[in-house]
């Protein structure tokens, strides 16, 4: 028979949407990875020549910029290398014969300190990463309580095609022994006319439950599918006796609304995205205080431009700016906050909702049982019931028609035993589902 497990696995590996989900994490690391360029080493060279003019000076100068990854600046270093003259308001230009390496860095003391622009905007990738992961979950948990539900469907629609085969079986069984009492003289001829009209409306009752099941089966193509994601309909023989049993972890009254739950996990990834941002605009009131260190030395034979190159050189050197008005930062404070505001209030509304959702799915799980087991007990009684009759027909002791409500009474009960099997089944799945079991759900 086929099993929900491998419905669940086959689902899990091939579903679109759920290729679809893992498409877009792939892309939100893609987005996380150009966030690492910010920080990247870059190299950077140029060169200068004078081939008309007075002076003739040439340059060549190249650079590696390394940004810091713990505060807003940088650390750099560079050679530069001369040749020719300059004039005396571009004597900076000169260098010794070797060049001049020079090493420095740059560090922020007040503005981008803490954070900057690259790293929030870093973090807010990884934090997209993470959104991106737990949409995945969402999603595969959605698509795996579909494919419960159509597999729950599907078995519960071949459980009333038995049952509807089976009384079409004994209507046709008993047509045999009608004609023989009839061709005997011991039952009237419109007694075989009345089971015939019996067994053509059991007849129509299976067609229908048929059609229902071919409905059925081929909604649970969508999520059993073969090696190359392709949608198989299962073949009725594959069908299983009953409904697959489904029993939900204990559930903690005082732990409903855990806060790993993909759903609530993902409002808290939002709130620390929003919490990033806030910092960052916190960070653009703030005056730019920076702290420039640099070390220069020319190597080589003395140039053109005199012996006073050849010493080491250090450099220190302060920028400060402040922006007076600070208009655009507290407009995008204000804008974070209501943003978290908001986010807060969704994530209580969540809450209440999980707690009702788990509460009352809880409650239909119980309920779904006790009715389990009296249509168990209906069934059973009424299986009796008719199994008797039929014996009191045989041996001409009953009348045709009570037999044949006997048969029904008998088969509508054993229908609503497979609906309320259906409801139970159902209602522990939802439940299942609610409570975010990865393993029962194939995940």
């Amino acid at each position: 028979p086929l099993t929900l497990d491998e419905v669940l696995r086959s689902s899990a590996q091939h579903s679109p949407a759920i290729i679809e989900a893992m498409a877009r994490e792939r892309a939100a690391s893609g987005r996380e990875v150009s966030a690492m360029g910010a920080f990247d080493l870059v190299f950077e060279a140029e060169a200068q020549a004078r081939p008309l003019g007075y002076y003739d000076g040439a340059t060549f100068e190249s650079k590696l910029t390394s940004p810091l990854t713990n505060n807003g600046g940088n650390l750099y270093g560079g050679y530069r290398v001369s040749r020719g003259g300059f004039a005396s308001y571009d004597g900076k230009g000169y260098t010794n014969q070797l060049g001049e390496v020079k090493v420095g860095a740059l560090f922020s003391l007040m503005r981008d300190r803490l954070v900057d622009e690259r790293r929030t905007t870093l973090g807010i990738a990884a934090a997209d990463v993470e959104l991106a992961r737990l949409d995945r979950e969402l999603v595969a948990v959605g698509v795996q309580r579909r494919a419960m539900a159509a597999y729950q469907q599907w078995v519960a629609a071949g459980n009333r095609v038995a049952i509807y085969r089976e009384l079409l079986g004994l209507a046709t069984e008993r047509q045999t022994s009608i004609d023989r009492q009839i061709a005997l003289g011991a039952r009237p001829a419109i007694l075989g006319v009345e089971n015939r009209q019996n067994i053509v409306r059991r007849n129509a009752l299976l067609v229908r439950a048929e059609q229902d099941l071919a409905v059925a089966a081929n909604a649970l193509s969508f999520f059993w599918r073969d090696e190359l994601g392709q949608p198989r309909v299962p073949e009725p023989d594959r069908l299983p006796d009953r409904l697959p049993s489904l029993r939900p972890v204990g559930l903690d009254p005082a732990n409903l609304v855990r806060p790993d739950r993909p759903d609530l996990a993902a409002i808290f990834t939002r709130l620390d995205q929003l919490d990033r941002r806030l910092r960052l605009a916190e960070n653009q009131i703030e005056p730019r205080l920076d702290l420039r260190v640099e070390a220069s030395k020319d190597i080589g034979a003395v140039g053109m431009g005199g012996p006073t190159r050849t010493p080491t050189e250090g450099f220190v050197g302060l920028r400060f700016a402040v922006p007076l008005q600070r208009r655009q930062a507290q407009g995008r404070i204000a804008e974070v906050k209501a943003e978290q505001e908001a986010l807060q209030a969704r994530r209580h509304l969540l809450e209440d909702q999980i707690q009702v959702e788990v509460k009352g799915l809880a409650v239909q799980v119980d309920a779904s049982a006790r009715l389990v087991t009296l249509a168990e007990e209906e069934s059973r009684l009424s299986a009796s019931m008719a199994d008797a009759e039929r014996r009191r027909f045989t041996l001409g002791a009953s009348d045709f028609i009570v037999v044949n409500l006997r048969e029904e009474a008998a088969a509508d009960a054993r229908l609503r035993l497979v609906d309320a099997q259906f409801r139970e089944s159902a209602a522990n799945a939802e439940l299942i589902a609610a409570t975010i079991d990865l393993r029962q759900l194939g995940l």
